[in-house]
C-alpha cells in the first residue's frame, strides 16, 4: 500500500517529495516512488455553479427571479482545470493508497480546497485522512507537521466556516450584482455612453473600490 500526499501548488509538493527523500518518478500532474504518491491541487479544482445551472430561467437576469436563495448548493469541476482534476480524484480512489495526507496551504482556503476535490472524488471514508499543517516549507518542518498530523475530522469546524463564506461570498455577489446591475446598468450606461454596463459586488472587492473612491 502507498500513502498519497496532496498539495496546493507543484513546486510545494516537489518540496515535500524532497523531504520525505522520494525517489519520484515524474508522471503527468502527480510524482510517484516506492512508497508514496505525491500530487496538486493547482489553486482551486472545483467551483459553485452558476444560478442557470439550477434552472436554464436564472441565465436571464430578471427581478422577478430575485432573491437567488438554493436550498442545496451544487458544485462543479472547473473546465481549465479539469485534467488535474480528473488526476488527483483518480489518486484519490486508487484501491493501493490507503493514508491520504492533506499537504494544502494551512488556512481555512486551503482546508476549503482539498474538501471540495474529497467531496467531488466521492473519496470513500474507510480510507485515512490526516490533516499536515505547517507554518514553512522547510524539510524540518514539513516532516514536523507529517509527524505530527491529525485525523482530518478535527478541522471539520474550520470546513464548514470555508464552505459558509464561500456560499455568503456567492449569494452576495449573484443576488446584489444583479439586482444593481437591472435597477442602474442603463443609468451607468447612458451616463459613461457605453453599450452596457454590469455593477459588479463582491465582499472584498466593493469594500476595496469603496477605499479607493475616498
Amino acid at each position: 500500500m502507498k500513502k498519497l500526499y496532496i498539495a496546493e501548488k507543484p513546486s510545494v509538493a516537489q518540496e515535500f517529495a524532497k523531504a520525505l527523500k522520494i525517489r519520484a518518478a515524474r508522471k503527468d500532474g502527480y510524482l510517484e516512488g516506492e512508497e508514496a504518491v505525491v500530487t496538486w491541487c493547482v489553486g482551486h479544482l472545483v467551483t459553485m455553479s452558476y444560478p442557470e445551472v439550477y434552472d436554464a430561467s436564472y441565465k436571464k437576469w430578471s427581478l422577478a427571479t430575485l432573491p437567488f436563495l438554493p436550498e442545496n448548493f451544487l458544485y462543479e469541476v472547473i473546465p481549465a482545470t479539469k485534467k488535474q482534476f480528473k488526476v488527483v480524484s483518480t489518486l484519490l480512489n486508487r484501491k493501493d493508497i490507503d493514508v491520504i495526507y492533506v499537504c494544502t496551504d494551512s488556512g481555512r482556503e486551503g482546508e476549503y480546497i482539498y474538501r471540495l476535490v474529497d467531496q467531488m472524488a466521492k473519496v470513500p471514508d474507510t480510507k485515512k485522512k490526516l490533516r499536515v499543517w505547517i507554518d514553512s516549507q522547510t524539510e524540518e518542518e514539513i516532516l514536523r507537521g507529517i509527524k505530527e498530523a491529525k485525523d482530518l475530522k478535527e478541522y471539520d469546524n474550520l470546513a464548514a466556516s470555508a464552505y459558509l463564506r464561500a456560499k455568503e461570498d456567492y449569494l452576495m455577489g449573484i443576488n446584489f450584482s444583479r439586482l444593481l446591475t437591472l435597477k442602474y446598468g442603463n443609468s451607468i450606461s447612458n451616463y459613461l455612453n457605453t453599450k452596457y454596463s454590469v455593477v459588479s459586488v463582491g465582499r472584498v472587492m466593493t469594500c476595496v473600490l469603496g477605499m479607493v473612491v475616498r
